[in-house]
């Protein structure tokens, strides 16, 4: 009798345990959370648009209106990486832990507790109708590839999705451009915030009055051209960043030059953005042409209906990330149950908000509770030191998504400068050109509006309203440049106190240290201000010389490397003697040339890091005897050509790179390969070269590291523009319809609702 229940109970116990693995595996589809049908103007809608794809794949879109438009952008992006929407899509209902487990779940995070959707709640209705439009027909040109092609879906239960998913896309991702990550990664870790500009003692504790680097020389950020390496590993979901495959914050280059110093009449803008090469902030080159005006050659990233950078027939622009201080944290005080704070004497309900994050293991999706809290400052985050409210620049709005818009069809500096003056673009730098003959920087940001003499380099306290701003500086506030007189403009991720050259550059003390201007530079920065400077004239020739530099300046972090480690007394280790030696030899570049080339790359990097980051300074002997290690066992000797050892890889694909980390031409990250090899995944990414002559129509050209279909294997533009890249030459963007019929290597008309 017992042995018989026992295997009854055997039995359930089976039956119980394979319904849970079943529901582990199918239980997320399910709860997934739908958010509607698209706006009634969109529902019964007939889009159409053409879709000609010239030579190297890059999609030429055409359609009576700019809505017919945006369902081509939808669709071609998707024929060529569809994978990779999915991902976007997935983030922007809070499901992406569901397709990438623990990094997903990060994301995830970071979605509720910005409150992205609520964001979009509260604000699509207000974003002007034809730009709703916009994000309808892209919807729906995304459902339209998900209806045919089923087979490629990661999760189900994703599609249909609407315009305001992907609007909420945008108020998820943009804050993390500007470094919001790391505030938010050590506060959900119970960690000390630390600072990113300016030398640095001690870190930073998180306690009211104590200076966290909200003023202009210190900052929460890490420098824009390296990996986030603070909290992933120490805390699940500590580092919500939804920046692409390698978790990189984009870096770039960007220079402008003026018809008179060209020495052709010619006005010319590059555009030279470095990000990830695959995954969500990649680039996706295209030109989108309607009935309506809308005509431009760019790029935008997956989840976008319109380009961010490029140009129009008129004028141009680009992008580099900047770094104004964003960002103030408040601690709270709290009620003895910590349900409510105080605020001017008054306690005010901590308002709680709880879901489920799916987190993916193998064929298993985990649901994991977690609770955000929100104040009227901002999201709040609870750790073993307190709770603390975060407040930044942009926060709750959506005026981005009409901006964009706006700028791919404004006509002349004046209409393009007065929409960067709405505020709406929460932070990135403009570099801009046009047929005019003008140039432009624009540090744009909308850094917060503070009450002057209050401490906003400290942990603020959060029971004083005043200290609680409410919306963004005058725009006159800024800094920008305008035609100066040297003639060209340039930024490098550096302070925009340096971009025009002696003369015309700005005077710090111009800008109030409260908005939290960056002074930082970088070897790019000081490569382009003094290669320009030097210039007489800034030819084409001059500019890609300058563009493709690949040397390092002796100052900063290279000076202190060189100089620590030649003065290692390595008398007892000849082997790492003799790396040292070769070291000294060392001519300063990355260009493949100096016998030292491969070690001092593979050096570089960390002590980069180390003064960007402001984190701990490495050990020169230790970093030393890697490097030399590395090298002898991969290549049994310590001076293999540097083209040896970086390299671009992609499918069949495995080609020599030059350039480094913080070199003008980047390559910035990497993945090491069994064979020791680096293959890099950041870096120089979409380069394109913008003119416009005195005479005649406006021309360009570009480049990317691979190709238009970067995630599709079997397709011939999957890696077709490498050669070109490894080569520092570029390709003819088609601009023009003649052009682009005279070089279309297909075509096809695309219809739907």
């Amino acid at each position: 009798m017992t042995s018989r229940w026992l295997r009854r109970l055997g039995w359930i116990f089976l039956v119980l345990l394979l319904a849970a693995l079943v529901a582990l595996i199918v239980w997320e589809p399910f709860t997934a959370r739908s958010y509607g049908p698209p706006e009634p103007s969109a529902l019964g809608r007939e889009y159409r648009a053409e879709i000609l794809r010239d030579e190297f794949g890059v999609p030429h879109i055409y359609g009576e209106t700019d809505a017919d438009v945006a369902y081509g952008v939808a669709v071609a992006h998707a024929e060529d990486d569809f994978f990779t929407l999915q991902d976007v899509i997935a983030m922007t209902r809070g499901r992406y832990g569901a397709i990438a487990g623990e990094e997903g779940a990060q994301i995830d995070f970071a979605y509720h507790l910005l409150d992205a959707r609520g964001t979009a709640d509260r604000h699509y209705g207000s974003v002007p109708a034809d730009t709703r439009a916009l994000f309808e027909a892209y919807a729906a040109g995304l459902n339209r590839y998900a209806a045919e092609h089923p087979s490629e879906l990661k999760l189900a239960n994703l599609f249909p999705v609407n315009g305001k998913d992907v609007a909420t896309g945008f108020a998820l991702r943009q804050p993390f451009f500007f470094g919001l990550n790391n505030v938010i990664a050590p506060l959900v870790a119970g960690e000390q915030l630390r600072p990113e500009y300016g030398p640095r003692t001690a870190p930073v504790s998180a306690d009211p009055g104590t200076p966290i680097g909200a003023a202009a020389r210190e900052r929460f950020a890490v420098h824009p051209d390296e990996e986030i390496a603070s909290a992933q590993s120490r805390s699940p979901l500590a580092l919500p960043l939804p920046m692409g495959e390698d978790g990189a914050l984009s870096g770039s280059n960007a220079f402008a030059i003026a018809p008179e110093k060209s020495g052709d009449g010619v006005t010319r803008l590059v555009s030279n953005a470095h990000q990830p090469w695959r995954g969500g902030v990649s680039w996706y080159e295209l030109v989108v042409e309607s009935g309506e005006g809308w005509h431009f050659a760019g790029a935008n990233f997956p989840g976008s209906p319109f380009p961010f950078l490029g140009h129009n027939e008129n004028l141009g622009w680009t992008n580099t990330v900047n770094r104004p201080d964003m960002v103030d944290v408040y601690k709270l005080i709290l009620n003895n149950n910590g349900t409510k704070y105080r605020v001017d004497g008054e306690w005010l309900p901590l308002v709680e908000d709880s879901f489920v994050l799916p987190v993916r293991f193998g064929p298993f999706v985990i649901p994991i509770s977690r609770t955000v809290y929100r104040s009227i400052h901002g999201p709040v985050i609870k750790n073993d030191r307190g709770a603390f409210a975060i407040r930044y620049g942009g926060m709750d709005q959506l005026g981005q998504l009409d901006a964009y818009y706006r700028l791919n069809k404004a006509a002349d500096l004046e209409e393009w400068e007065s929409i960067i003056a709405r505020m709406d673009i929460p932070s990135t730098n403009f570099i801009y050109g046009d047929a005019d003959g003008n140039i432009a920087y624009i540090y744009n940001a909308a850094i917060p509006d503070r009450l002057k003499g209050a401490d906003w380099r400290g942990i603020l306290p959060g029971d004083d309203s005043a200290l609680i701003w409410d919306g963004p500086v005058d725009y006159a506030a800024i800094p920008k440049y305008v035609n100066p007189a040297s003639g060209w403009l340039f930024n490098a991720n550096n302070t925009p106190f340096s971009a025009a050259g002696p003369g015309s550059d700005l005077d710090p003390s111009s800008v109030p240290p409260e908005m939290g201007v960056e002074l930082k530079s970088t070897n790019r920065a000081r490569r382009a201000a003094r290669l320009m400077a030097a210039a007489r004239i800034i030819d084409r020739a001059t500019l890609e010389a300058i563009k493709y530099d690949t040397a390092y300046d002796r100052e900063g972090y290279v000076a202190r490397m060189l100089d620590e480690i030649a003065a290692l007394e390595l008398t007892r280790d000849p082997a790492l003697r003799e790396a040292q030696r070769l070291l000294g030899t060392w001519d300063l570049g990355a260009d493949n040339v100096a016998r030292a080339d491969a070690l001092a790359l593979l050096l570089l990097r960390d002590f980069m890091s180390a003064e960007y980051q402001n984190g701990k300074w490495p050990d020169a002997r230790t970093e030393l005897a890697e490097a030399a290690d590395h090298l002898r066992r991969h290549f049994g000797r310590l001076d293999p050509p540097m083209s040896q050892l970086l390299r671009l890889r992609q499918g069949d694909v495995d080609l020599p790179l030059d350039g480094g980390s913080d070199t003008l031409r980047a390559s910035t990250s990497w993945d090491v390969h069994e064979d020791g090899r680096l293959s890099v995944r950041h870096g120089d990414s979409f380069v394109m070269f913008m003119e416009w002559p005195a005479s005649g129509p406006v021309r360009s050209q570009s480049i990317q590291p691979f190709g238009s279909a970067t995630t599709r294997p079997g397709s011939i533009h999957y890696n077709d523009q490498s050669t070109l890249f490894v080569q520092h030459r570029l390709k003819p963007v088609h601009f023009w319809r003649r052009d682009a019929l005279a070089n279309a290597a297909s075509r096809k008309v695309v219809t739907g609702q």
